[in-house]
């Protein structure tokens, strides 16, 4: 491993760390070992492994797992049934969890080949199939309000994809409606603004 690829960043995140820092630093090494001459980032709060500023694989941790993410897992051909879809809206992403070092050590050259095939699908340029928008459930609550307010749906509908995804994913997350309803009425004025979900 080459100092010169270190980021400085990193080594602070990792100095930091009082959760996972054995498993970061074990999975930080394999990553730079490849020999694939992947670019150590700092992004999202996380080490992130780039190569020609695409973004390859990153490391994060939570409360009950630490892991790789690779960013177009959802195209690697995962011959060894390991890769985790985060939740059932994360489409690209895909990760390898683990919860000690000698889980991340003993499949380190099965870990090298998926960051090897990561970066050749990159490469490659293939990218993921989102899907669209439209195939997107609007929920009830929000029906409800552009069949109230014609102005509503039609300033909905001028938002970009993205931002019309992220709206339809936060207003669907809470089981109960009335709750559903008050995400709903909250963000009314900032979509009539037009303005995405996180637009200040």
């Amino acid at each position: 491993m080459t100092n010169n690829r270190l980021n400085p960043k990193v080594d602070e995140f990792l100095s930091k760390a009082d959760k996972w820092k054995e498993e970061y630093e074990t999975l930080r090494k394999i990553v730079l070992d490849c020999g694939c001459e992947l670019t150590e980032e700092f992004k999202w709060m996380h080490p992130c492994y780039t190569f020609e500023n695409k973004n390859i694989v990153l490391i994060h941790g939570f409360k009950d797992y630490c892991a790789l993410l690779f960013h177009k897992g959802a195209l690697l051909k995962d011959a060894n049934n390991i890769l985790i879809q985060q939740t059932e809206n994360v489409q690209a992403a895909r990760q390898i969890r683990f919860t000690n070092v000698q889980e991340i050590t003993e499949i380190e050259t099965v870990l090298k080949a998926y960051i090897y095939e990561a970066i050749e699908v990159e490469k490659a340029g293939l990218e993921v199939d989102f899907k669209k928008t439209t195939e997107y459930i609007v929920p009830e609550e929000l029906q409800i309000k552009f069949d109230e307010t014609a102005a509503l749906k039609t300033a909905f509908e001028a938002l970009t994809p993205g931002r019309q995804r992220a709206y339809l994913l936060y207003f669907s997350q809470p089981k109960q409606s009335k709750t559903r309803t008050s995400r709903v009425e909250k963000y009314i004025e900032q979509i009539l603004s037009g303005k995405g979900l996180n637009d200040q």
